[in-house]
């Protein structure tokens, strides 16, 4: 089980396969209904190798501050958060083949399906809770 996730985003040491629900404290939309923790081996493969992303689904990559598009076959949505689980930055639509910008001071980003920062009225200054489903 991820410790304290929901507040500061620490994972522990040893990977999991948790699933958890990405919530808009701000607006209280849901951002997606299941988000994978990828630390370790899982996060340097991400969404590589997969068709299509499901709507509510969601990848959370950590620690990262970039990421790649190459050898992605569909666009995301990503942000990228701070410990506390403000957003950053974001990309809406990233398409295959592009590179994210490098945020410096970002934990994690949370990779998504394209639309879902829009559909949930997800925004830079917005902050992020993960719950446990």
């Amino acid at each position: 089980m991820l410790h304290e996730l929901s507040r500061h985003l620490t994972l522990p040491a040893a990977p999991t396969q948790d699933i958890f629900r990405a919530v808009n404290v701000d607006t209280g939309m849901v951002v997606a209904e299941r988000v994978i923790i990828a630390s370790g081996a899982a996060k340097r493969r991400g969404l590589l190798g997969r068709q299509a992303l499901d709507p509510d689904e969601g990848m959370y990559l950590v620690p990262c501050q970039w990421i790649h598009m190459f050898g992605m076959k569909f666009p995301i949505d990503v942000a990228f958060l701070a410990r506390d689980g403000r957003i950053l930055a974001i990309h809406t639509a990233l398409r295959p083949n592009r590179l994210s910008r490098l945020v410096l001071w970002a934990d994690g980003v949370l990779e998504l399906a394209s639309g879902a920062l829009q559909r949930s009225r997800t925004t830079v200054g917005c902050r992020i809770d993960f719950v446990e489903v």
